[in-house]
């Protein structure tokens, strides 16, 4: 079964790096796709931070096709696989789904994250860039967006008003963030992810300024920062 699941995680990462094919076009939510129309939201980094999901897709291929390759017997690379499928696959609906349903695509993203960082705790300590580097930045910006869509939905949906459903968002992200960070010990690629994500939020609150929003996303940067600097292990 150990090879077995090498291959698996290869067929799901390129399902999921082919999931655009079958959702042309989209760039995020459209603001009509909510009863409250969301147009520039204050949760939602500026545009080019999602540039991004090039590095993502291409580093879990890579790391896939190495594992399949070369370590698809490997125990060390073992625990780490079934829930990294698990990710991906669901992941490989989500384009298609999130054109149709704000609801459920965020059902699903809650549902990648959860499972990506089962991996990201069961990953060995063998070829670090090439088995935790990847799982570890896609945790994080997944950890960044399943918050950015929950935050969209409280905005949408008229259970807060923009800024607050930033604020709410952004606490609940920082929170996961800061716990995985400590309880894991290691991945800083994760915790760079995230502070990525902030800074785009940043630039999207710059014009115009968003004191609230912009702030919390800069205390975060500096207490992933200090977090990581206190750990020694």
């Amino acid at each position: 079964m150990t090879r077995v699941w090498a291959a698996l995680v290869l067929a799901a990462a390129l399902a999921f790096v082919v999931s655009p094919l079958l959702a042309p076009g989209f760039n995020g939510f459209e603001a009509d796709q909510f009863p409250v129309p969301q147009d520039a939201p204050p949760v939602q980094p500026a545009g080019y931070a999602f540039g991004i999901w090039g590095l993502i897709y291409a580093w879990l291929v890579v790391g896939a096709g190495f594992g399949l390759l070369r370590r698809s017997a490997d125990p060390d690379w073992a625990p780490m696989r079934p829930p990294l499928t698990l990710s991906l696959a669901v992941g490989a609906t989500w384009l298609p789904i999130a054109q149709v349903s704000p609801i459920a695509a965020t059902v699903l993203i809650w549902v990648m994250l959860a499972a990506v960082l089962v991996s990201l705790f069961r990953v060995g300590d063998t070829d670090r860039w090439l088995q935790q580097a990847p799982v570890a930045i896609y945790a994080g910006w997944l950890t960044a967006a399943s918050c950015v869509a929950l935050g969209l939905l409280l905005g949408g949906y008229g259970l807060l008003d923009g800024t607050p459903a930033a604020l709410v968002a952004l606490a609940l992200a920082l929170g996961i963030a800061l716990v995985v960070q400590y309880r894991l010990h290691r991945a800083p690629e994760y915790g760079i992810t995230v502070i990525w994500a902030l800074v785009g939020v940043i630039v999207a609150n710059s014009q115009p300024f968003n004191a609230a929003v912009a702030g919390l996303a800069i205390l975060g940067i500096f207490a992933i920062l200090a977090l990581r600097g206190t750990d020694t292990e």
